[in-house]
């Protein structure tokens, strides 16, 4: 009896092997295959930065490039770090990208729960407003906000690139944040409502913990939009330069007569270090669920 039992489930799994190498394997092959081509082109240039940040002078500037190095050096890492004020640039940075994140998940948060869950005049206009500013290009209003921040005296100031990377970071986020709020059943509120929760409690110890995984993408991508940002730094931060911020600090490579392209390469690796460290630690929360709301 073991014997024909054995050779069932051998005869099965032979079949189902044959049947997912027959059939699904070819296809999923060729898909894998697609997703390492995009992962491979799409890395290539971030390899490619990080590779010459280690290059020697010679090696970063040669007419013969070659994806490898026999010689690393940390020269262009000591020339940044030995930079006059790039402590102060990456702290200016850190400020800026860690406000917009805060202050954009917050009002984003209250913004998205009103539109969700209430009912006012012009709720529609509102919301299409939020998509009418994402339609702007940025650079069509610089000009315009640079009149604003000088006439509200935040000029050479960190308030001058924070207030303008909120206004642009809160309408995606509002937009995202209304999808993960109408997610959450009515019912929930009502079951909490007859336990005795008020709507302020429901908001912040079960809405909140709910949304918190769509509060975690907007923070991912406003994180990015104010570390990197150059143009609203170039434009508003004029005569003070320590308020200026770290990618303000490449163009001490960009040099009249030759540039300092290990210098520039190793700048955008320590630039490139914190995203991914902010990404690390928020990716797990990427994931959305329901464990607050039963308790």
């Amino acid at each position: 009896m073991s014997v024909v039992s054995g050779r069932a489930v051998k005869s099965a799994m032979g079949v189902r092997l044959r049947g997912v190498l027959g059939v699904r394997r070819p296809g999923r092959l060729v898909a894998e295959g697609i997703a390492l081509l995009v992962a491979v082109v799409v890395a290539f240039p971030l390899y490619w930065m990080v590779l010459s940040a280690f290059k020697p002078a010679g090696e970063v500037q040669s007419s013969h490039p070659r994806p490898w190095t026999l010689s690393p050096s940390l020269d262009s890492f000591r020339r940044v770090f030995t930079q006059q004020d790039f402590g102060r640039y990456f702290l200016n940075s850190l400020v800026v990208a860690g406000s917009v994140v805060l202050l954009s998940a917050l009002i984003a948060f209250l913004a998205a729960t009103a539109v969700t869950r209430f009912r006012f005049k012009f709720r529609t206009t509102l919301l299409i407003m939020f998509l009418v500013a994402q339609m702007v290009p940025v650079e069509a209003l610089t000009i315009p906000l640079f009149f604003l921040m000088r006439d509200l005296g935040q000029l050479n100031t960190l308030g001058s690139l924070i207030l303008p990377h909120l206004a642009f970071s809160l309408p995606f986020a509002i937009w995202m944040l209304r999808g993960f709020v109408r997610g959450v059943p009515v019912a929930l509120e009502e079951a909490a409502a007859l336990d005795g929760a008020s709507r302020t409690r429901f908001l912040w110890q079960i809405l909140f913990p709910l949304v918190f995984p769509g509060l975690v993408a907007t923070s991912v991508f406003s994180f990015i939009s104010a570390w990197n940002d150059f143009l609203f730094a170039k434009s508003f931060i004029i005569s003070d330069t320590s308020q200026s911020t770290l990618p303000m600090a490449l163009l001490v490579f960009f040099k009249p007569d030759e540039n300092d392209w290990g210098g520039i390469m190793a700048a955008s690796t320590v630039m490139t270090v914190p995203v991914l460290v902010f990404f690390v630690l928020v990716q797990r929360r990427l994931v959305s669920g329901v464990g607050g709301a039963v308790k």
